[in-house]
């Protein structure tokens, strides 16, 4: 049985609810968590719950389990970067002893987000040389190391002077692309067609099918066409599309060839 598990039969057990076994120490919500399984309490929480509970605290561990040294830790980082304060969260992760099978990857990932928020700080501080030395202490893999984070991180690195990161960004053709089909949701083709304009792959189905439809909505029905014949191999529906081009261009010989494809 988990150690969440253990904490809620025994509080059933002696008759409590949630709110008489937290008393005034630890926070309804926080014990919620305990027990549901998504937050592991310090052992400084666990002995007064368990003190609470008229058990030992063995009772509520496993015979082989590992409490990790950093339990403290990692809890009052946590509490300080949620509310809104990365500086001491990460003064606090100073004090964190490693190795730590337990929370190694998120005390690396937290001390991360730690230094690109302080560095984005600096940076509204006009403080350049600290936020790029932030930086570069949040660069490289890591685990939990997103894409998103990694755009962010070059994103403000880009922010300073003499700084080149075009070139190491992620690729943006995927939003864009999404932007513009929502643009065109919207009956927007020119804005479909500025932000297609962006794209770094313009030879993919999606980007000509998206690009046919822009061309579509002002009435350039020669380069839809062109576009739409480009995504007809992905996307069935371009037939129809195509069926309208060519009766909006005269061709109604190929308009018919594309309505007798598209009741296929």
């Amino acid at each position: 049985m988990a150690l969440g598990e253990k904490i809620r039969q025994a509080r059933l057990e002696n008759g409590l609810s949630q709110r008489q076994l937290c008393g005034e120490e630890i926070t309804r919500n926080m014990l919620s968590q305990i027990e549901n399984g998504s937050a592991c309490p310090s052992m400084k929480t666990l002995q007064y719950l368990a003190a609470r509970l008229g058990k030992p605290v063995s009772y509520f561990l496993e015979e082989t389990a590992v409490i990790s040294p950093n339990l403290e830790v990692m809890a009052s980082a946590r509490r300080l970067y949620d509310k809104g304060d990365p500086a001491g969260a990460a003064l606090v992760l100073e004090g964190y002893t490693a190795p730590d099978d337990i929370f190694d990857r998120e005390k690396g990932l937290l001390q991360r987000l730690c230094l690109l928020d302080l560095a984005e700080k600096a940076l509204e501080d006009r403080k350049e040389n600290y936020a790029l030395s932030l930086l570069q202490k949040a660069e490289g893999e890591a685990p939990y190391w997103s894409r998103e984070l990694e755009r962010r991180r070059l994103l403000l690195l880009g922010r300073i002077r003499g700084q080149q990161v075009s070139e190491t960004l992620p690729c943006l053709d995927e939003e864009l692309f999404l932007r513009a089909g929502e643009a065109l949701a919207r009956n927007q083709p020119e804005r479909a067609a500025g932000l297609l304009a962006a794209a770094e792959d313009q030879t993919s189905p999606w980007f000509l099918l998206l690009r046919g439809q822009a061309y579509f909505g002002v009435k350039e029905y020669a380069m839809a066409a062109k576009c739409f014949h480009g995504a007809e191999s992905v996307y069935p529906q371009t037939r129809a599309l195509l069926e309208a081009c060519y009766r909006e261009l005269g061709d109604y010989k190929r308009a018919y060839e594309y309505a007798c494809k598209g009741r296929k």
